[in-house]
Formats: structure tokens, C-alpha cells, sequence
């Protein structure tokens, strides 16, 4: 049988995909990334470094467009029988991974401006695979459903009841991630079900506190702009800030959106790069800047969510900065001295699977996170097993 599942993860910066065998959807054929998207796309598949024949300026949509027609072209004797993807925000309705309907993209498009540096990325990634492929069953797979067995109380926030019943709960994000990990903490840790934090680091930057492998709390709230510095992202505000835009500044709503969802985090901050890569290569000042934020801010968080566990015994680096900047690891292990972090130098520069020293008071581990596989496990699921479209 050559049936296979096409998954796209449509990022705020990055694309990135991958092609499963339908009967084994743990037997990955083809993955790639198409990352620096709005900074000139770079391409990266199966290891190997290729060409884009893009512009620079090169939006998801034209990318998502090439991309369909390349791997249509480029996957001689599959049959792509099935798509999945990243979903970012769920809202209240979407707790599990669903069929894609009109009904239900009318319903997700009504939650983009919670997440609109991301929704409308994730949409645009189920309309070019119906574009291409226009008979497929599509699985919509969703960011905020791993935390919803948070507690109440850390759903919350301090306003109205009206408005909290109407929905402004801290939804949180990168579930998705987290729920891997949540998978391969019995491979890492010898105690999987204990007080973990899970630092997931990239462009779009959150941490999650575990127990018992299931979410307790995390620094993203009701939309992706809360919590850590990210690369366009401002993270923790003051909500007076937005007032004072707003009022004194005369700036209108979306002049606000834009400036703190796309024009923040490292790029504001530093005036160079939204790209950690781009900022730890550059001798200015307001670069530093920017990495100083980022670090103090994920030190901050790592304290806050320990706090939420009573303690914490394992902290888990994951994501793009969280896999491959071992200067950012140690700077941020360091800030956690005080909970007994002692840091194996050669081990994080060679992204080992554990990089704290033996006597450590907490271990720290390297884990790569796996968003496309398990969104091709509960794709093969969903489309194998009967089950009622959501209306």
C-alpha cells in the first residue's frame, strides 16, 4: 500500500512538513522546513539545503502553494491519501483533533484574532492542500487542547465572571510539543511523572510545569502574544502599556496589534533580527539587549511555574532556540543555580540528551521535539477509525 499522510505545521516564521506512511505513521519518508519566512526563505529537506524559486518577500500562501506542487511532483509512487496539521487555537469547542469541514474552517477562522500571527497561516495550509488535493480527508490538530486538564485556577483570569464565562480563560499554546515530550520523558527522565518544565524555545518561545506527564500551567494565556520575549512577540505586558498607545499615543487597535505581535520581542528590542541566531553573531549592543530580555524573562518563567509544582525536578529544552543555542541553555541553566543546576559545559555544547552534571539538583535535557509526528498519529487515527464529523 503506498498511501501516505502529509502533515503541515504552518509557524509564524516557518513551514514545516513531512510525509508519513499511512499504515506506519511513525515511518517518516520525507520532512523538511522552509524557515525565515518575511526574511528570505531558506529550504531545508531530508538533511539537505535546496533552492527556493521564490521572492524574498515570499508570503506562507505562495510558499504553501510551491510546496504542495513540489511534493506532488517529488513523491514518485505515494498517494497522498490524508493531510494534518497544526492547529494553534481551539478555543473552547476544539479539545481534540477533528475532520476538517466548511463548518468547522468557519469556526476557527472566528478565532484568528487570537492568534493572528498563526490561524490564518494554519488555514491557509488546509486551502492549498484542498487546492491540490480537494478530495483528502484533512484532521485539524490543536495547539490548546494538551492543557486543558490544567486546574481551573490556572485558567483564569482576575476579571469579570461574565467575561470568563464568555470565554477570556489562559488557553496556552504549543501543546502539540508538549504532548511529545509529555511521550519521551520515560526515555529521558527517571522520574517521567514528577515536576518537569518544559522550556519550548523559538521564534514563537512558552514553557509548560508537568505532572504526572499531563499540563499544571503555562506562560502563554489567552492568545500567543503572553508570557516569554519571542522573536516578534512581546510576551509579559502591562496591560496599561496598551492604554497608554492607545490614549496618549493616539495609535489606533490594529497599529497596537502590529507593533506587539510583529514588531516586538528580539526585533524590537534589538532593532536587528527577530532570529536568535542572527542576534548572538552580532557585537551590538541592542542585540544584547535583546538576549539579556530573553534570558532574564525565561529565568523568571522557570521560577514562576516551578513554584506552581511545589518544587521541580526536571527542566526540558525543546524547540528551534531550545534545541540548537547551547550559549542561550547555559545562560539561562545558570539563572537556575538557586535551584541546584550545575551545568555539564561539554554535554550542552554538543546538545547531549542530558546536560546537568551528575550532582545536579535538577537535571536538564536536550530533547527535539516532534510536532509533525505526533499530528500524523492522530491524523492516521482519526481518518482510519470512524468517528462523527464535528458540525
Amino acid at each position: 500500500m503506498n498511501d501516505a499522510t502529509l502533515v503541515l505545521n504552518a509557524g509564524s516564521s516557518s513551514i514545516k512538513y513531512a510525509v508519513y506512511r499511512s499504515e506506519t505513521p511513525t515511518e517518516c519518508l520525507v520532512h523538511g522546513q522552509i524557515d525565515r519566512i518575511g526574511l528570505g526563505p531558506q529550504h531545508r529537506s531530508n538533511g539537505t539545503d535546496h533552492p527556493l524559486p521564490l521572492a524574498s518577500d515570499a508570503t506562507h500562501s505562495d510558499i504553501l502553494d510551491w510546496l504542495t506542487t513540489h511534493l506532488a511532483a517529488n513523491t514518485p509512487g505515494l498517494t497522498i491519501a490524508a493531510a494534518g496539521h497544526r492547529v494553534v487555537h481551539g478555543g473552547q469547542d476544539f479539545v481534540a483533533p477533528t475532520l476538517v469541514t466548511g463548518n468547522v474552517v468557519a469556526r476557527l477562522e472566528a478565532l484568528a484574532p487570537l492568534a493572528p500571527g498563526h490561524q490564518p497561516h494554519n488555514l491557509a495550509g488546509i486551502a492549498a492542500i484542498a487546492r491540490r488535493w480537494p478530495n483528502i480527508p484533512q484532521v485539524a490538530c490543536f495547539d490548546t487542547a494538551f492543557h486543558r486538564t490544567q486546574p481551573q485556577i490556572a485558567q483564569m483570569f482576575a476579571i469579570p465572571r461574565a467575561l470568563t464565562d464568555g470565554g477570556v480563560l489562559r488557553y496556552g499554546f504549543h501543546g502539540l510539543s508538549y504532548h511529545y515530550i509529555s511521550t519521551q520523558l520515560p526515555t529521558h527522565l527517571d522520574n517521567p511523572d514528577g515536576r518537569v518544565v518544559v522550556a519550548h524555545l523559538g521564534n514563537g518561545a512558552s514553557m509548560c510545569a508537568l505532572h504526572n506527564r499531563q499540563s499544571v500551567a503555562t506562560t502563554m494565556g489567552f492568545t500567543a502574544i503572553d508570557g516569554l520575549v519571542m522573536g516578534r512577540r512581546c510576551g509579559e505586558l502591562d496591560p496599561g502599556v496598551i492604554f497608554y498607545m492607545l490614549r496618549d499615543l493616539n495609535m489606533t487597535v490594529t497599529e497596537v496589534e502590529t507593533q506587539l505581535s510583529r514588531e516586538s520581542g528580539l526585533l524590537g528590542v534589538s532593532g536587528i533580527s527577530s532570529d536568535m541566531r542572527d542576534l548572538l553573531a552580532s557585537d551590538d549592543p541592542a542585540a544584547k539587549d535583546a538576549i539579556d530580555l530573553f534570558v532574564y524573562q525565561a529565568c523568571k518563567k522557570i521560577g514562576a511555574l516551578a513554584a506552581t509544582l511545589g518544587g521541580i525536578d526536571a527542566l526540558v529544552f525543546t524547540g528551534g532556540i531550545g534545541e540548537n543555542s547551547a550559549p542561550i541553555r547555559d545562560r539561562i541553566l545558570q539563572g537556575c543555580a538557586w535551584l541546584g543546576a550545575k551545568i555539564d559545559h561539554r554535554a550542552n555544547a554538543q546538545a547531549a540528551p542530558r546536560i546537568t552534571t551528575p550532582d545536579s539538583g535538577l537535571s536538564a535535557h536536550v530533547i527535539p521535539t516532534d510536532e509533525e509526528g505526533i499530528i500524523a498519529q492522530e491524523t492516521r487515527a482519526l481518518t482510519c477509525a470512524p468517528s462523527p464529523l464535528v458540525e
